[in-house]
This record gives C-alpha cells, sequence and structure tokens, in this order.
C-alpha cells in the first residue's frame, strides 16, 4: 500500500485459550442472524417452491446456486444474502436498494430479470434468470473468427441496457465484460448483463464520490471523487476497446499505475491492431474516452454515431487474429502466481501470524471467519490506518485470491506480509519446490492441476493457458528460472 502508517494495537484484544472458540476454526459456532426484516413482506417459503442444488459462486455477502422450480422444473439461480453479514442499516439499506433496481428494470430482455424474492430468518433469496450460455467473450473466442460488426452488434445492446438504466435513474458502475452473459447456449441468444451489486438510484444533478468498480474500467472521475452517470460511459469505452483489439486501454503492472494511466487519459490506437480498424470505430472511441465527462458523447448520441447504427460502417472484414488471441490471454488470470501468494503467507513465523489473527479478528465483526470489502474498510479505520477509499478498493481486489468475494485469513496475511519476500532466492526457492512436488526441477501440468484443485481454483481448461503464459522456452513446463521472471514482474491489472 502507498502508506506506511504504524498499526495500532486494537481496542479490543480477543482472548481465544481454546482455539475452537476461534472464529477461524472451522467448528467455531456462529451467532445466529440477526432478526430483522429486509423486504416487508410476507414470501412463501423458498424450500417448498425450489430444490436448491450447485452453487454457482460466493460473494461477501452469501452463496449464489441453482434452483429447480418443483412444479415445472425450471432451472433458475438464488442468490441468498446472509442476514447474519446485514450487520448495519446501511447494508439492509444496500439489499433493499439492489432488489428495488431489478424490479426497476425488469422489463429490458438484455438485463437479468429478477423472477421472485423470498426472506427467511436466516436470509434473503433473489430468485433471477440462469444465463446457462456462459461468458460472452468465451462465445467469441470459440468462433475463431470475429468482425468489427460483431463487435458493434455486442456494442449496441451494452448502450441499450444503459439506455434503459438512466432512463429509470440507475448507474450500473460496474461494467465490464465479466458481466456480459449469454441466456442460454443457443447460436443467437441474447446477451445479458448482469451484477447490479454496485449500482445505485440517481437523480439529475446527483454528484457521487465513493469508489465503485472495477480497477482497469473506472472513469477518471471516479477516481477523482465526484461523478455521476456519465461513468458508465466511459466503462462502455474501455469495453469497446476491448472488444476491437482484444486488449485494455490502460494497463499497468500495478493498480496504482492503472489509475494514474487513466488519470493522464492516454491511450494507443496506432500499434497493431489499430490500423486496420476503421476509423469510426476509432472516432467512437475518442470521443467516449474523453476525460472530461461532459465532453463525453451522450447515449443516444452514441446510438446515432455510423459505426454503431445497424447496417452502419463497421465492417465484415474478419479481425485481425492477434485480437482473439490476445482476449483469450485477458480472459484468464495468472492463478499460479496467485497460489503462489498463500504459499508464502503460510511460511510466516508464528509470531507474525499471532499478529495478523489479532488484527484479522478485530476487523471479522460478524464473526464469519472472512472480511467484506466493508469490514476491512472500517478495521483500517478503526487501526487508525491512513488508507484512501481507492487504496482500500486495490488491496480488495488484490487480496480476494480465490474470487469469491470475501477474503479468508490466508488471503489477508498473504496481503499484509511483505510483499518484497519474492525478492528473497530462498523464498523463491521454497515457494517453487511447493508446486514441483516430484522434484525434477519443473513444475508440470499434473503439478499445477493438484495445486489448483487443492485450493479450488480453476478448471481443466486452466492448465495449458498458464503454463503458456510462464514457459518462455515453450518446452510445456515452468522451470525455475521461467517461475522466477514470472514472480518479479508484475501483475497484470486487468480486474
Amino acid at each position: 500500500m502507498g502508506n506506511h502508517a504504524s498499526i495500532k494495537r486494537p481496542a479490543r484484544k480477543p482472548q481465544y485459550p481454546d482455539e475452537r472458540a476461534s472464529p477461524l476454526h472451522p467448528n467455531f459456532h456462529r451467532p445466529g442472524p440477526r432478526n430483522i426484516r429486509v423486504l416487508n413482506k410476507t414470501s412463501e417459503d423458498l424450500k417448498e417452491i425450489y430444490i436448491l442444488g450447485q452453487v454457482l459462486g460466493r460473494g461477501a455477502y452469501g452463496v449464489t446456486r441453482i434452483c429447480t422450480d418443483k412444479t415445472t422444473g425450471e432451472m433458475l439461480a438464488c442468490k441468498s444474502i446472509s442476514k447474519r453479514r446485514l450487520r448495519r442499516e446501511q447494508d439492509v439499506d444496500d439489499v433493499r436498494q439492489e432488489v428495488a433496481i431489478l424490479n426497476s428494470l425488469k422489463g429490458h430482455p438484455n438485463i437479468v430479470k429478477l423472477r421472485n424474492t423470498y426472506e427467511d430468518r436466516r436470509a434473503v433469496h433473489l430468485v433471477m434468470d440462469l444465463c446457462t450460455g456462459g461468458e460472452l467473450l468465451n462465445r467469441i473466442i470459440s468462433k475463431g473468427k470475429y468482425t468489427e460488426r460483431e463487435a458493434a452488434a455486442v456494442f449496441r445492446t451494452v448502450i441499450e441496457v444503459l439506455k434503459d438504466c438512466h432512463s429509470h435513474g440507475v448507474m450500473h458502475r460496474d461494467l465490464k465484460p465479466e458481466n456480459l452473459l449469454l441466456l442460454n447456449k443457443e447460436e443467437d441468444s441474447p446477451i445479458v448483463v448482469i451484477d447490479f451489486g454496485l449500482s445505485t438510484f440517481f437523480k439529475p444533478g446527483d454528484v457521487f464520490r465513493d469508489l465503485a468498480g472495477s480497477a482497469c474500467y473506472v472513469a477518471p472521475e471516479v477516481l477523482r471523487g465526484e461523478y455521476g452517470p456519465e461513468a458508465d460511459i466511459w466503462s462502455a469505452g474501455v469495453i469497446l476497446y476491448f472488444l476491437l483489439s482484444g486488449s485494455l486501454p490502460f494497463v499497468a503492472d500495478t493498480k496504482e499505475r492503472v489509475f494514474n494511466a487513466i488519470l493522464s487519459g492516454s491511450f494507443d490506437l496506432t500499434s497493431e491492431p489499430w490500423p486496420a480498424i476503421s476509423t469510426s470505430a476509432k472516432d467512437l472511441l475518442t470521443k467516449m474516452l474523453t476525460d472530461n465527462p461532459k465532453d463525453r458523447l451522450l447515449l443516444h448520441q452514441i446510438q446515432s454515431h455510423p459505426w454503431v447504427r445497424i447496417d452502419g460502417e463497421a465492417s465484415d472484414k474478419p479481425l485481425n487474429a492477434m485480437v482473439l488471441k490476445r482476449m483469450k490471454q485477458c480472459c484468464e488470470m495468472n492463478k499460479l502466481k496467485k497460489l503462489a501468494l498463500k504459499v508464502v503467507a503460510e511460511t510466516l513465523s508464528q509470531q507474525e501470524i499471532e499478529r495478523m489473527k489479532e488484527l484479522f479478528i478485530s476487523m471479522d465483526t460478524d464473526n464469519s471467519g472472512t472480511l467484506s470489502l466493508r469490514e476491512l474498510k472500517e478495521g483500517f479505520m478503526g487501526q487508525g490506518l491512513t488508507v484512501s477509499g481507492k487504496e482500500i478498493m486495490q488491496l480488495f481486489s488484490a487480496v480476494d485470491i480465490d474470487e469469491n468475494g470475501c477474503i479468508d485469513f490466508k488471503e489477508f496475511i498473504a496481503a499484509m506480509m511483505n510483499i518484497r519476500k519474492f525478492e528473497e532466492e530462498e523464498q523463491l526457492i521454497s515457494v517453487f519446490h511447493s508446486f514441483d512436488t516430484n522434484n525434477d526441477g519443473f513444475i508440470s501440468g499434473a503439478e499445477l492441476r493438484e495445486a489448483l484443485a487443492k485450493c479450488n481454483m480453476g478448471a481443466e481448461d486452466d492448465i495449458n493457458r498458464i503454463i503458456a503464459e510462464a514457459d518462455r522456452n515453450k518446452d510445456g513446463r515452468i522451470d525455475y528460472e521461467e517461475f522466477v521472471a514470472m514472480m518479479q514482474q508484475g501483475t497484470s491489472s486487468q480486474y
């Protein structure tokens, strides 16, 4: 982090003579949920109507599962928000606002549809459409060829959704390719925009100051702490840049440098593949990725732009093959490096771990054994740490190693430790050997598969891509020199 303030001793020092009394222990008895009514409505019992199945994802406040309608057999998605984690009135208001936003946007075919809401003693349940077609980018990559016209069609949908959101007084605040899914596996499946967890209502003239969004997609005025709905237009421009080039306009080896790049407003439209991309597309990008939000194109102006219009100037000629190659690389995080962070965290001394545990527990106000973004922010404030909203966002994104929306203890100490330990030869050797289980001097696909499986971090398709990223001599495995080069190279700040 940028600031190096000393960590004050927590005002409340928990005592756990029995390890099982610690909230970090799996058998810890957590307190029951808060006795609150969130939705202010009488609802049926969710489990009387649906069968809950496979977990699709976990977030800071709960879990999303497949649910099947007992009567019709229809498969949907159920997001269950634990009341135990709704510690403040603001948390409750946030859930109510998310429900209100989804209800207000129900009529649009390209916005995830909220089917119904339920509430019981333990959780609030949001039942929504299940998007079985996966991420849009994976569909684009799998086709093997890609044109400006196809990119324009995707972009039209993004702008139509944005226009509907803004007409209902809703800012999405987290537009990015990962939030563009396909409703089904059919060739003509509609694109669906998801994840309104950071969205908020706004009125004309409202000014927002809280940092919200994903690093490479946030508008410069968001970083400056004074913004409105025009920030969504900037994010849409970043998506368009990615759709046309397979890379992002603002990238660097740290999030701080990404933010500096965004604030500088300088992006590349000259190197490959841009010479082959139409002047019209580059004109649109230039008018969207404008530093001053007042100078940005309005949504109706974007819709009428010659490149965006149906049968407009977008070419049907296949884009350079490098676009899909880049897109594929950008869709994958470097999971091996994240795993290595956990390994290094496990090498800390017992004294260091105890200090970290004391700090972690003091921040874990709901005794869940994990930290939400809000707990992390309040925890730093409570410890007297001077950390900006931007730095909190950076830290949370970097720390959430398994990408489940909350921070466990190992992730916490991985982030809080001195990252310079990666420069120490002894430390690097130790980490390398933790992966090289047969001690042959290489990390093979099988060894990487085993490491990923232990941490629930990746499917079979991840293995070859991770190997390829680090394997500089292209022999199909990672040797020590390649591992060192990867660990000492800055992590791409895509997300």
